[in-house]
């Protein structure tokens, strides 16, 4: 046993692996210096990145709903290259059904609603500002009010703004074309994934030296099974909360209720944060609308997030992901900060993969602990 081999502490981080892996790190810290110096270099895999992430994070969400159903016909003995076909052409039928029955119909109701949008503001406004001067908060109101009224005095004019203005409608032009390129682009990155998916794990396995081939595999099916447990289990949970938001709204008699209950169904992916986006435009128009319709639909959203919190998920997506309520609101302030919408959005399935790994590596040095104890007693033993 040599010098750095003889203390049980060096022994437990791995003896002279220790030098070498303290070596990497230095390499590792050294490396990421240099490239912060030369980003630029960077520039055009940044650009690549950036133009592929969309169409492949669609192509994933969609992959995961469509896979089971192309097991499915498998096991009937169908052609898995056939059944991917007929698979695609009846989604591509129903999404074809759905934008002839239901958009037009959502369309005059988000015009109509886009019309009415500022008188319903205004006359929010106002009924907040006539309770606010009535108040016993009017003094303070009175002085924000004319706080506010003297910033807005000193607001340049507007030809200032020309700038940001075209540089909006630039970054608008390009995320256009970005959502255009990612929706041309689906099917065919898609029935390729259909279509070998299943082999990729054996090929990245393959890359890895063979003693830790196993773990690498017991990763990956963990990663795809909280992967397929959460898309799957959102979607349908958000479609849920659409039907029970839309018959609520249809019961209650609030305007705009299709609307609503689609853009409730879409803002419900991001868990906690979604339904209270998803409520505001409701709530807007109900206060408008009389402050019993307000109670009206204070009622509904508390019986839809009660059916879905206590009987929905549970039975849906089960506990596949074992977070906590708390950590996950701190997940997606976090990634709403750093990322924006997109980070939100991906925030809890990243996490998810995150935990996944962070599990299982816990778990090798748990092995690798255990292992070095058992020989640490033994040695001693042996001694005495």
């Amino acid at each position: 046993m040599n010098r750095w081999d003889s203390t049980p502490g060096i022994r437990f981080f791995g003896g002279r692996t220790l030098l070498y892996i303290l070596g990497i790190l230095l390499i590792i810290g050294l490396n990421i210096l240099v490239y912060s110096k030369v980003g630029f270099i960077f520039h055009p895999f940044i650009v690549f990145v950036e133009t592929v992430a969309l169409p492949i994070i669609l192509t994933v969400v969609v992959y995961y709903l469509l896979r089971p159903i192309i097991n499915l016909m498998e096991g009937w003995r169908i052609r898995r290259v056939w059944g991917i076909l007929i698979t695609l052409l009846l989604v591509a039928g129903l999404i074809t059904l759905l934008i002839i029955l239901i958009v037009p119909f959502l369309e005059k109701q988000f015009v109509s609603l886009a019309n009415e949008l500022p008188s319903y503001l205004r006359d929010l406004i106002n009924s907040m500002d006539q309770w606010l001067r009535s108040s016993i908060f009017s003094d303070y109101y009175n002085d924000v009010f004319q706080n506010i009224n003297g910033l807005l005095n000193e607001i340049p004019d507007l030809s200032t703004y020309a700038q940001q203005t075209v540089e909006g409608i630039t970054n608008f032009i390009t995320t256009l074309t970005n959502v255009v390129i990612a929706i041309v682009t689906l099917p065919f990155i898609l029935f390729y994934l259909l279509k070998d998916g299943y082999k990729l794990p054996k090929k990245v396995v393959g890359f890895f030296p063979p003693k830790t081939r196993e773990e690498v595999m017991m990763i990956l099916k963990g990663i795809d099974h909280q992967l397929s447990a959460y898309i799957q289990g959102q979607i349908i949970v958000s479609f849920c909360i659409g039907i029970m938001m839309y018959i609520g709204f249809v019961i209650i008699g609030l305007d705009y209720a299709l609307l609503l209950a689609a853009i409730a169904s879409v803002t419900s992916v991001v868990p906690y944060l979604g339904p209270m986006i998803a409520i505001t435009p409701a709530l807007i128009i109900a206060i408008v609308t009389s402050p019993f319709m307000v109670l009206k639909l204070a009622f509904v959203w508390t019986v839809v997030q009660l059916l879905e919190g206590k009987f929905i998920s549970p039975q849906i997506m089960g506990k596949s992901l074992h977070v906590h309520p708390v950590t996950i609101i701190f997940v997606l302030l976090t990634a709403g900060h750093l990322f924006g919408v997109i980070g939100i959005i991906l925030a809890i399935p990243g996490y998810a993969i995150i935990k996944v790994l962070v599990s299982h590596l816990f778990m090798a040095f748990q092995s690798r602990y255990n292992r070095f104890v058992d020989e640490e007693d033994q040695y001693l033993v042996e001694e005495d």
